[in-house]
């Protein structure tokens, strides 16, 4: 059975990375959520998916410029006025449940790692007693041999695209990844194009996909031997997978 992976929270359903989103995803039948951590010059990990406020509240700067509690003045956009949430909250969330969390480290607005927050998420996960449950994701391999350095018990997960061929090359960049990744999730474009090169190479145990959202994709992509499926929509592929 395909895994089905609530993107951001299912941000097509609700607000994206919001509370009340990642409530409704933790009632589905789903195998797991995916969401983003950036740091603050503070020491919160907050969760939001770009390095700005620009796009998803009613702020705008940079994330990590954020003073400690002062995530909880800045509105979502496209929600019942709630905040942008703490990483300890969201795990909260899930605490009682048995989905997996996939959590990308994300990169500041320059496209650089934030020291440290391998290690720094690692400890949150541990100390939430999730760390089993867990992936660390990131489209950098470097950030994800610095998780297989520090925290080595946590499973980590590669996403790569069409970007990251153009930088690393497909096949290289496949190799170069699969030492550091238990999991390659690739975009469906780059996926669907090169199937047959690279469907050999990894196991479905291994392989993911991301993101399908209309019916048709989702179709055709919880019936090929992959391991997950990452949708902004999982309710649409809950019920796909149904049928």
């Amino acid at each position: 059975m395909v895994h089905i992976i609530g993107h951001r929270g299912g941000r097509d359903l609700w607000a994206e990375n919001s509370l009340a989103g990642f409530r409704e995803l933790a009632a589905m039948p789903v195998e797991g959520v995916e969401f983003d951590v950036h740091p603050t010059v503070d020491g919160e990990l907050l969760v939001i998916h770009d390095p700005t406020l620009d796009r998803t509240t009613d702020r705008t700067g940079p994330v990590t410029q954020l003073r400690a509690g002062e995530h909880r003045d800045v509105r979502l956009r496209n929600s019942d006025a709630q905040c942008i949430p703490l990483l300890s909250e969201v795990l909260a969330v899930y605490a009682d449940t048995t989905m997996e969390l996939h959590v990308e480290l994300k990169a500041d607005k320059d496209g650089n790692p934030y020291p440290g927050l391998e290690a720094q998420t690692a400890a949150m996960l541990d100390a939430h007693g999730l760390a089993k449950r867990a992936i660390l994701t990131s489209f950098n391999p470097a950030v994800l041999a610095e998780v297989r350095r520090v925290a080595p018990h946590i499973r980590t997960l590669a996403s790569f695209d069409a970007k990251s061929s153009e930088r690393y090359g497909l096949l290289d960049g496949l190799e170069a990844i699969a030492k550091v990744a238990d999991i390659i999730a690739i975009e469906k474009s780059v996926l669907d194009r090169f199937w047959d090169v690279i469907a050999p190479r990894l196991p479905k145990e291994r392989l993911g996909v991301w993101v399908p959202n209309e019916e048709a994709d989702l179709t055709f992509w919880l019936n090929k031997p992959i391991r997950q499926l990452t949708t902004d929509r999982p309710d649409r592929a809950v019920s796909l997978r149904r049928t």
